[in-house]
């Protein structure tokens, strides 16, 4: 079966009884020149462990284990399941039936045998956020990301201070990663076709942080506080933060001894600046 082409998913389908599902953002990827570019950017082959998340009807998936790699896709969508076990017949990949939200990764990953494992998915954009901090927040266990996401969301990923995109995902995945943007993709290569274009981007973690900090948790409340108001100016952002619950004066203080104008706005800091505050209220 070939499934990059429109009408025989569209046939697969309804062979299953089913339509694509809007609300799980099933949108199914039938360009092979977009497939080949995304499992080239994995690195997937022999020796190397490959983690798919959502791998929908399993077109990515069959590419994949082709390279020789270790293969374990999850998929929230039970109704896919019978197809992908149809689909990937033959091909050595596990395929477990669960919300990845819901997964203990570190537990998950030590019972196949922990080591670096590589992910790739195609994410819907209502999880897209809540699926990269997961990972990030695993980085141990993960040597890179390979992630199609709508173009919107490449863009905040890849943001540079100062612009309508920068914010605390920006940071955050900066921070952590270098982020190369792999290729631009138009909304025409799937099916059904989506509202937006999408971008596929490979995240590599970083052997460190792209900064230094003395307290990693302070950092990103920091940083979130800075985006919360971010038509604030910084001493008004940090001055009425909850989660910081600093006062304008200590605000004030942490500012001038950072060295940072408090009149400007959190979206103008670079990742350096952000780490001068950081070990600034880490003093204070």
């Amino acid at each position: 079966m070939n499934l990059t082409s429109a009408p025989q998913v569209r046939k697969l389908l309804a062979d299953h009884g089913l339509r694509p599902k809007k609300r799980l953002g099933q949108n199914f990827l039938i360009d092979r020149n977009v497939l080949e570019r995304i499992v080239a950017a994995s690195g997937a082959r022999e020796g190397v462990n490959v983690l798919e998340i959502g791998p929908g009807l399993g077109v990515l998936t069959k590419e994949l284990a082709d390279t020789g790699a270790r293969v374990v896709c999850v998929e929230a969508d039970k109704a896919l399941i019978p197809i992908l076990e149809d689909t990937l017949v033959g091909s050595a990949v596990e395929i477990i039936n669960q919300d990845f939200l819901k997964v203990n990764l570190s537990e998950f990953i030590g019972k196949r045998g922990g080591g670096k494992w590589t992910v790739v998915g195609n994410l819907p954009y209502y999880i897209t956020s809540p699926i990269i901090t997961m990972l990030l927040d695993s980085k141990e266990i993960i040597s890179s990301i390979v992630l199609m996401v709508q173009r919107e969301v490449a863009r905040r990923l890849q943001a540079a201070p100062g612009t309508d995109d920068y914010g605390s995902l920006s940071v955050f995945v900066q921070y952590h990663c270098e982020i190369e943007s792999v290729m631009k993709v138009s909304k025409n290569v799937f099916y059904p076709v989506p509202d937006v274009d999408s971008e596929v981007v490979k995240l590599t973690m970083r052997e460190k942080p792209a900064v230094a900090v003395c307290d990693e948790a302070l950092f990103f409340r920091i940083v979130r506080a800075a985006f919360g108001k971010r038509r604030k100016t910084l001493l008004n952002a940090l001055g009425s933060s909850a989660e910081l619950g600093w006062d304008k004066e200590k605000a004030h203080l942490i500012l001038a001894q950072a060295e940072i104008d408090e009149n400007r706005r959190g979206e103008t800091l670079s990742l350096d600046e952000f780490a001068a505050l950081g070990t600034s209220a880490f003093q204070n």
